[in-house]
Protein backbone atom coordinates (compact mmCIF):
# COMPACT_ATOMS: atom_id res chain seq x y z
CA UNK A 1 0.00 0.00 0.00
CA UNK A 2 1.14 3.61 -1.02
CA UNK A 3 2.18 5.73 1.88
CA UNK A 4 -0.16 7.98 2.64
CA UNK A 5 -3.22 6.08 2.28
CA UNK A 6 -4.82 3.27 5.13
CA UNK A 7 -6.07 1.26 2.33
CA UNK A 8 -9.73 1.14 3.37
CA UNK A 9 -12.89 2.94 1.82
CA UNK A 10 -15.82 2.62 3.99
CA UNK A 11 -18.94 2.27 2.37
CA UNK A 12 -22.39 3.02 3.92
CA UNK A 13 -25.74 1.95 2.56
CA UNK A 14 -28.59 3.50 4.78
CA UNK A 15 -31.54 1.74 3.31
CA UNK A 16 -30.17 -1.64 4.55
CA UNK A 17 -28.16 0.14 7.32
CA UNK A 18 -25.06 -2.24 6.05
CA UNK A 19 -21.72 -1.40 5.89
CA UNK A 20 -18.50 -3.07 4.35
CA UNK A 21 -14.89 -2.17 3.90
CA UNK A 22 -13.22 -1.99 0.09
CA UNK A 23 -9.19 -2.91 -0.07
CA UNK A 24 -8.68 -1.26 -3.28
CA UNK A 25 -5.26 -2.25 -4.95
CA UNK A 26 -2.61 0.09 -5.22
CA UNK A 27 -2.91 1.18 -8.78
CA UNK A 28 -6.57 2.35 -7.95
CA UNK A 29 -4.71 5.01 -5.59
CA UNK A 30 -1.91 6.21 -7.72
CA UNK A 31 -4.33 6.66 -10.79
CA UNK A 32 -7.19 8.33 -8.17
CA UNK A 33 -4.98 9.29 -5.23
CA UNK A 34 -7.91 10.91 -3.16
CA UNK A 35 -10.38 14.09 -2.86
CA UNK A 36 -12.40 14.98 -5.88
CA UNK A 37 -10.77 12.33 -8.21
CA UNK A 38 -11.55 9.52 -6.15
CA UNK A 39 -15.54 10.88 -5.13
CA UNK A 40 -15.71 11.17 -9.44
CA UNK A 41 -14.79 7.51 -10.09
CA UNK A 42 -17.52 6.43 -7.74
CA UNK A 43 -19.59 8.63 -8.82
CA UNK A 44 -19.07 7.60 -12.70
CA UNK A 45 -19.28 4.48 -11.76
CA UNK A 46 -21.91 3.56 -9.05
CA UNK A 47 -23.88 6.37 -10.12
CA UNK A 48 -27.21 5.65 -13.10
CA UNK A 49 -27.40 8.96 -15.24
CA UNK A 50 -30.28 11.17 -14.69
CA UNK A 51 -30.53 10.60 -11.08
CA UNK A 52 -32.40 12.50 -8.80
CA UNK A 53 -30.64 14.78 -6.59
CA UNK A 54 -32.70 14.08 -3.57
CA UNK A 55 -33.26 10.41 -3.99
CA UNK A 56 -31.93 7.89 -2.22
CA UNK A 57 -29.89 6.42 -5.79
CA UNK A 58 -27.32 9.58 -5.35
CA UNK A 59 -24.32 9.03 -3.61
CA UNK A 60 -22.24 11.31 -0.94
CA UNK A 61 -18.68 10.76 -0.66
CA UNK A 62 -16.55 11.92 1.76
CA UNK A 63 -12.96 11.93 0.58
CA UNK A 64 -9.49 13.80 2.29
CA UNK A 65 -6.66 13.91 -0.23
CA UNK A 66 -3.65 12.16 0.28
CA UNK A 67 -1.66 14.42 2.35
CA UNK A 68 -4.76 14.82 4.49
CA UNK A 69 -3.63 13.81 8.25
CA UNK A 70 0.10 14.04 7.44
CA UNK A 71 2.11 16.86 9.02
CA UNK A 72 2.53 19.05 5.67
CA UNK A 73 1.36 22.39 6.12
CA UNK A 74 -2.53 23.12 5.43
CA UNK A 75 -2.97 19.99 4.51
CA UNK A 76 -6.63 19.23 6.07
CA UNK A 77 -9.06 19.73 3.62
CA UNK A 78 -11.51 17.25 2.42
CA UNK A 79 -13.99 16.77 -0.38
CA UNK A 80 -17.43 16.15 0.02
CA UNK A 81 -19.20 15.12 -4.02
CA UNK A 82 -22.95 14.27 -5.07
CA UNK A 83 -25.36 15.10 -7.65
CA UNK A 84 -26.03 18.99 -7.01
CA UNK A 85 -29.83 19.32 -5.99
CA UNK A 86 -28.67 22.91 -6.52
CA UNK A 87 -27.65 22.17 -10.46
CA UNK A 88 -28.23 18.82 -11.60
CA UNK A 89 -25.14 18.34 -12.47
CA UNK A 90 -21.70 17.03 -10.34
CA UNK A 91 -21.80 18.97 -6.94
CA UNK A 92 -18.31 19.37 -4.87
CA UNK A 93 -17.18 21.47 -2.01
CA UNK A 94 -14.15 21.45 0.21
CA UNK A 95 -13.75 21.96 3.76
CA UNK A 96 -10.75 22.42 6.05
CA UNK A 97 -10.49 21.65 10.11
CA UNK A 98 -9.61 18.62 11.87
CA UNK A 99 -12.33 16.19 10.68
CA UNK A 100 -10.39 15.05 7.39
CA UNK A 101 -7.10 14.26 8.94
CA UNK A 102 -9.26 12.38 11.83
CA UNK A 103 -10.82 10.55 9.28
CA UNK A 104 -7.72 9.13 7.99
CA UNK A 105 -6.78 8.39 11.76
CA UNK A 106 -9.32 6.82 11.86
CA UNK A 107 -8.79 4.13 9.45
CA UNK A 108 -10.83 5.28 5.97
CA UNK A 109 -9.26 7.41 3.19
CA UNK A 110 -13.19 8.10 1.93
CA UNK A 111 -16.81 7.20 2.86
CA UNK A 112 -19.52 6.04 -0.05
CA UNK A 113 -22.61 6.79 0.86
CA UNK A 114 -26.12 5.60 -0.68
CA UNK A 115 -29.78 4.88 0.20
CA UNK A 116 -31.53 6.66 2.59
CA UNK A 117 -32.81 5.80 6.36
CA UNK A 118 -36.15 5.66 7.29
CA UNK A 119 -35.51 7.34 10.35
CA UNK A 120 -32.55 10.09 11.11
CA UNK A 121 -29.23 7.93 12.18
CA UNK A 122 -25.39 9.57 12.51
CA UNK A 123 -22.58 7.26 11.44
CA UNK A 124 -19.65 6.97 14.36
CA UNK A 125 -16.29 5.83 13.20
CA UNK A 126 -13.47 5.12 15.81
CA UNK A 127 -10.40 2.96 14.91
CA UNK A 128 -11.98 1.05 11.65
CA UNK A 129 -14.98 0.48 13.69
CA UNK A 130 -18.54 1.84 12.36
CA UNK A 131 -21.64 2.33 13.72
CA UNK A 132 -25.02 3.96 12.11
CA UNK A 133 -26.79 5.13 15.50
CA UNK A 134 -29.94 6.78 16.19
CA UNK A 135 -30.34 10.58 15.97
CA UNK A 136 -33.91 11.03 15.96
CA UNK A 137 -33.00 13.05 18.99
CA UNK A 138 -30.80 15.40 17.38
CA UNK A 139 -33.24 16.28 14.16
CA UNK A 140 -34.14 19.43 14.08
CA UNK A 141 -31.50 20.48 16.73
CA UNK A 142 -28.93 23.51 15.34
CA UNK A 143 -24.80 22.42 14.88
CA UNK A 144 -23.60 23.56 18.06
CA UNK A 145 -26.29 21.88 20.44
CA UNK A 146 -25.97 18.73 18.10
CA UNK A 147 -22.39 18.22 18.18
CA UNK A 148 -22.65 18.68 22.00
CA UNK A 149 -24.72 16.31 22.51
CA UNK A 150 -23.13 13.71 20.33
CA UNK A 151 -19.51 14.60 22.33
CA UNK A 152 -21.69 14.04 25.84
CA UNK A 153 -23.14 10.78 24.72
CA UNK A 154 -19.76 9.37 23.30
CA UNK A 155 -17.95 10.98 26.38
CA UNK A 156 -15.20 12.17 23.97
CA UNK A 157 -14.67 15.75 23.62
CA UNK A 158 -12.43 15.26 20.57
CA UNK A 159 -14.48 13.92 18.53
CA UNK A 160 -14.71 15.56 15.28
CA UNK A 161 -18.37 16.15 13.47
CA UNK A 162 -19.41 16.72 9.99
CA UNK A 163 -23.44 17.61 10.15
CA UNK A 164 -25.89 19.44 8.98
CA UNK A 165 -28.52 21.49 10.40
CA UNK A 166 -32.26 22.84 10.01
CA UNK A 167 -31.62 23.54 6.72
CA UNK A 168 -30.14 20.26 5.13
CA UNK A 169 -32.90 18.57 7.49
CA UNK A 170 -35.52 20.58 5.31
CA UNK A 171 -33.55 20.16 2.20
CA UNK A 172 -32.61 23.48 1.25
CA UNK A 173 -31.25 23.47 -1.91
CA UNK A 174 -27.58 25.35 -0.91
CA UNK A 175 -27.47 23.76 2.42
CA UNK A 176 -24.38 23.32 3.84
CA UNK A 177 -22.04 20.69 5.73
CA UNK A 178 -20.39 22.18 8.54
CA UNK A 179 -17.40 20.82 10.93
CA UNK A 180 -16.00 22.16 14.14
CA UNK A 181 -19.25 24.45 14.32
CA UNK A 182 -17.02 27.20 11.11
CA UNK A 183 -15.90 24.91 8.37
CA UNK A 184 -18.13 24.62 5.56
CA UNK A 185 -18.20 22.56 2.35
CA UNK A 186 -20.16 25.34 1.17
CA UNK A 187 -21.23 25.00 -2.21
CA UNK A 188 -24.07 23.21 -4.23
CA UNK A 189 -26.52 22.07 -1.63
CA UNK A 190 -24.69 18.75 -0.40
CA UNK A 191 -26.34 19.50 3.17
CA UNK A 192 -29.55 18.91 1.35
CA UNK A 193 -28.36 15.70 -0.18
CA UNK A 194 -27.27 14.64 3.48
CA UNK A 195 -30.85 15.55 4.72
CA UNK A 196 -32.64 13.52 2.11
CA UNK A 197 -31.06 10.62 3.26
CA UNK A 198 -31.50 10.99 6.86
CA UNK A 199 -28.16 11.70 7.93
CA UNK A 200 -27.73 13.99 10.41
CA UNK A 201 -23.77 13.95 11.15
CA UNK A 202 -20.62 11.70 10.84
CA UNK A 203 -18.45 11.88 13.79
CA UNK A 204 -15.12 10.48 13.73
CA UNK A 205 -12.45 9.46 16.73
CA UNK A 206 -9.09 8.45 15.07
CA UNK A 207 -5.27 7.78 17.18
CA UNK A 208 -3.71 5.95 14.37
CA UNK A 209 -0.55 8.19 12.12
CA UNK A 210 -0.59 8.02 8.64
CA UNK A 211 2.71 6.59 7.37
CA UNK A 212 5.32 8.66 6.07
CA UNK A 213 7.55 7.48 3.70
CA UNK A 214 9.96 9.56 4.62
CA UNK A 215 8.92 11.93 7.84
CA UNK A 216 12.39 13.60 8.55
CA UNK A 217 12.01 14.82 4.85
CA UNK A 218 8.16 16.07 5.57
CA UNK A 219 9.35 17.40 8.82
CA UNK A 220 11.86 19.41 7.12
CA UNK A 221 9.51 21.00 4.15
CA UNK A 222 7.02 21.52 6.95
CA UNK A 223 8.92 23.69 8.70
CA UNK A 224 10.34 25.51 5.49
CA UNK A 225 6.61 26.37 4.01
CA UNK A 226 5.01 27.18 7.47
CA UNK A 227 7.50 29.96 7.62
CA UNK A 228 6.85 31.23 4.41
CA UNK A 229 2.78 30.98 5.07
CA UNK A 230 3.41 32.62 8.33
CA UNK A 231 5.51 35.66 6.94
CA UNK A 232 3.31 36.23 3.77
CA UNK A 233 0.66 39.21 4.68
CA UNK A 234 -1.86 37.40 2.43
CA UNK A 235 -2.24 34.85 4.80
CA UNK A 236 -1.56 37.27 7.89
CA UNK A 237 -5.06 38.81 6.15
CA UNK A 238 -6.46 35.48 5.71
CA UNK A 239 -6.03 34.45 9.20
CA UNK A 240 -7.38 37.52 10.70
CA UNK A 241 -10.46 37.97 7.88
CA UNK A 242 -10.64 35.47 6.19
CA UNK A 243 -11.87 35.21 2.37
CA UNK A 244 -13.29 38.78 3.07
CA UNK A 245 -9.49 39.68 3.55
CA UNK A 246 -8.84 40.01 -0.33
CA UNK A 247 -11.66 42.13 -0.96
CA UNK A 248 -9.96 45.34 -0.26
CA UNK A 249 -7.24 44.67 -2.09
CA UNK A 250 -9.07 43.45 -4.73
CA UNK A 251 -11.10 46.50 -5.01
CA UNK A 252 -7.72 48.65 -4.70
CA UNK A 253 -6.48 47.03 -8.00
CA UNK A 254 -9.68 47.40 -9.41
CA UNK A 255 -10.85 44.15 -10.47
CA UNK A 256 -13.55 43.98 -7.76
CA UNK A 257 -16.26 43.30 -10.66
CA UNK A 258 -19.48 43.85 -8.77
CA UNK A 259 -20.84 44.05 -5.59
CA UNK A 260 -22.31 40.39 -5.89
CA UNK A 261 -19.08 39.02 -5.37
CA UNK A 262 -18.33 39.72 -1.86
CA UNK A 263 -21.38 37.46 -1.68
CA UNK A 264 -19.96 34.85 -3.23
CA UNK A 265 -16.81 34.86 -1.47
CA UNK A 266 -18.64 34.64 2.24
Amino acid sequence: MPYGYTGNILHVDLSSRKHWIENPPETFYRTYWGGRALALYYMLNQMKPHTDPLSPDNLLIFAPGVLTGSPAPAMPRYTVCAKSPLTGAQGEAEAGGWWGPELKKAGFDAIVIKGASTAPVYLWIKGGKVEIKDATHLWGKDTGETQKIIRGELADDKIRIAQIGPAGENLVRFANIVNELKHFNGRNGLGAVMGSKKLKAIAVRGTKPIELYDKERVSQVTKEITKRVMDNPLSRDLRELGTPGVIRPSYEAGCLPSYNLYLLLI
